[in-house]
């Protein structure tokens, strides 16, 4: 099966959006143009990464009020007034499939992986990937940040790293094998060692600065793995509640990314076993319902016979269910 890559269009999703909110002299509004926004305002919201109308006008009333200190009514007049300027509203099907047109599919390497998940990992879209230990999360993740940089020269990796997972003698390994140079692809790569939750979703947050500030063309971010902090953080069931609303709000920030700036995010999750289960397969991810809903794309990963690995597509908006076996071996990811 030939995969069928489409090649991203430069403008991003929200930016016709954005460029339709022009005052009546054609200049561009800012924030400034808000009503009740002043240059005080303007600086809180922008320190904290409300650079412009769009993230404005996706945020909720609590989180102006905490970045601003505004009333609440305060807070619903400049996210309507937002909107308003950005013209937010109802679309045609016609207009999500010509946005469609836009989604960068990421390979594997392997041609049944690929067909798996519908020609690759597509941006736009949270996908995760959960397994127990050496069932090839990591790897996969590398094997993605090299083919990032080999379909789109140039681009930039962000990996954020919570369980001390990345490995740079790896990448270079990978980027041989493909006739790339390691140094060029390693520079590519920014990696963020994560060390407890609020610091991970920090990081999860920066992506935008690295877009934005920088100016990074950042096509892929990394996340290995989401949950090791929280399980680790958050125990008993007295602190579930808060646990599962902390992951919800990261997991709502890296959707936000992927669908603002056409990126793909990759995500690797534990596992756990239910002991009460005695017929099929125990393994479970971590995360309950709150990853399961927030996720777009499911993968269930196994050891499969002879030292294979297996995928098993659990979740997709589009895609049947299935599965794909292959080897993980030291030029990447090879075919049965």
């Amino acid at each position: 099966m030939k995969q069928i890559l489409m090649e991203p269009n430069i403008i991003q999703n929200n930016s016709k959006k954005i460029a339709d909110a022009k005052t009546k002299e054609g200049k561009e509004k800012t924030l400034g143009d808000l009503p009740g926004v002043g240059p005080v305002t303007v600086e809180k919201l922008e320190a904290v990464g409300y650079n412009d109308l769009m993230s404005v006008a996706v945020a909720t009333p609590g989180e102006l009020i905490d970045v601003t200190g505004m009333t609440e009514a305060a807070a619903k007049k400049v996210i309507a007034a937002a909107r308003a300027s950005l013209e937010m509203g109802f679309e045609s099907g016609e207009d999500v499939l010509k946005k469609r047109e836009q989604v960068i599919k990421l390979s594997t390497g392997s041609k049944a992986f690929d067909a798996l998940v519908g020609g690759g990992f597509e941006s736009g879209a949270l996908t995760e990937c959960f397994g127990e230990f050496g069932s090839g999360k990591t790897q996969i993740g590398h094997i993605l940040a090299i083919s990032a940089q080999k379909q789109y020269p140039g681009s930039t990796v962000v990996y954020i790293d919570t369980e001390n997972t990345f490995r740079p003698e790896r990448i270079q390994q990978l980027a041989k094998s493909v006739g790339l140079d390691p140094a060029e692809v390693l520079r590519n790569i920014k990696v963020a060692k994560a060390f407890n939750t609020d610091h991970q979703m920090l990081f999860g947050e920066k992506v935008e600065d690295l877009i934005k500030k920088q100016g990074l063309d950042v096509k892929l971010v990394i996340v290995d793995s989401l949950t090791a902090h929280f399980r680790a953080e958050y125990i008993g069931r007295g602190t579930l509640a808060e646990r599962q609303q902390k992951i919800n709000r990261h997991m709502r920030d890296l959707s936000k990314i992927a669908q603002m700036h056409n990126l793909c995010v990759y995500m690797t999750n534990q596992v756990m076993s239910k002991p009460d289960m005695f017929f099929g397969d125990p393994t479970t991810a971590i995360g309950g319902h709150i990853v399961g809903h927030a996720s777009t794309f499911r993968i269930y990963l196994r050891k499969g016979k002879k030292g294979s690995r297996v995928a098993k597509l659990i979740d997709s908006p589009n895609l049947p269910e299935g599965e794909a076996s292959f080897y993980v071996e030291t030029s990447g990811l090879k075919d049965i």
